[in-house]
C-alpha cells in the first residue's frame, strides 16, 4: 500500500507544496516497528504515469513481490531546479547549472521530513537508510558523509559524481564519523561508456577515499546497465540485501 500526502518543502526558488509517498509493507501493523528507506525523486518511484520518462521504479510492486518488511518514504523533487536542490556543490555543465543547495534540502529532510514520518508511521528511528539514483545518488553519498548519526547505510545508484569529482573525494575524506555507514555503489556499463572522463574520475577518486577511510562499501558495475528507472529497478533486490533490508 502506498500513502500519499502533501508536504511543504523549502525549495531553491521558494516554498513549494509537493506530494510525499510512503510505501507500507504487506501486513503492516502499528504494533510493530519497521526500518525506513528514504529515497529521492519520489515522482519516479511508484507510478509509471507520474514518472517523467514514462516508466517508474515500480517500487511498491517490487517490494510486495520480495515481501520486504520496510517502509519507503520519498518526496517529489523540485521540477524547476532539481540540479540545485540535489547537489551539495555549485557547478556548471552542458546539462545545466546548480547553485548547490543540497545541504539546505538535507537539513529539511532530516530535521522535518524524517521526524514527520517517525511520528506518523510505525518506524524504528534507529534503522533509517537512504537511496537514490543519478543526482539522488550523489545526495545519498552526501547524506551518509554528513549525517551518519541519522542513516545506517545507503545505496547510491549511478551517482552523478561528474559534477565535482574532487569535491566528492574530499567529502568522503572529511566525513565526520567514527564509522562510515554501509554503502552500496553501482554504475551501469553502458552509461559509464557514455558519461565521459569526469564520471570515471569521480568513481576513481571515491574508491580511493572510501578505501582510505576503511569504509564498508560494495561497488557493482552493472553489465548492460543504462541510465534509467528500468535499469535501477533491476538492482533493488541487490542493494536491499546488501543493506540488510531483505
Amino acid at each position: 500500500m502506498i500513502e500519499n500526502f502533501s508536504v511543504e518543502v523549502p525549495a531553491p526558488s521558494g516554498p513549494q507544496t509537493r506530494t510525499a509517498y510512503v510505501y507500507l509493507p504487506q501486513g503492516y501493523s502499528p504494533a510493530e516497528r519497521y526500518p525506513v528507506l528514504y529515497m529521492f525523486d519520489g515522482q519516479t518511484l511508484f507510478y509509471d504515469e507520474k514518472a517523467p520518462y514514462g516508466e517508474s521504479w515500480r517500487m511498491g510492486e517490487t517490494l510486495d513481490r520480495l515481501r520486504a518488511k520496510l517502509l519507503v518514504a520519498a518526496v517529489e523533487c523540485d521540477k524547476t531546479d532539481r540540479l540545485t536542490e540535489y547537489s551539495p556543490f555549485p557547478f556548471t555543465s552542458p546539462f545545466g547549472s546548480s547553485d548547490g543547495k543540497g545541504e539546505e534540502y538535507m537539513k529539511w529532510f532530516t530535521g522535518t521530513f524524517k521526524p514527520m514520518i517517525d511520528a506518523r508511521f510505525a518506524t524504528d528511528p534507529t534503522k533509517s537508510y537512504i537511496a537514490g539514483s543519478s543526482m539522488g545518488g550523489l545526495m545519498t553519498l552526501y547524506a551518509l558523509c554528513k549525517y551518519p548519526q541519522v542513516f545506517s547505510g545507503g545505496a547510491a545508484l549511478s551517482p552523478s559524481l561528474w559534477v565535482a569529482p574532487e569535491k566528492c573525494r574530499d567529502l568522503i575524506l572529511g566525513a565526520d564519523c567514527k564509522r562510515f555507514p554501509a554503502l552500496y555503489l553501482d554504475y551501469g556499463e553502458k552509461e559509464l561508456e557514455n558519461h565521459g572522463k569526469r564520471q570515471k574520475a569521480g568513481l576513481s577518486f571515491c574508491f580511493e577515499a572510501l578505501l582510505g577511510r576503511n569504509a564498508p562499501f560494495h561497488f557493482h558495475l552493472i553489465r548492460g546497465g543504462v541510465h534509467n528507472e528500468k535499469s535501477w529497478r533491476a538492482q533493488i533486490p541487490s542493494f536491499l540485501e546488501e543493506l540488510g533490508l531483505l
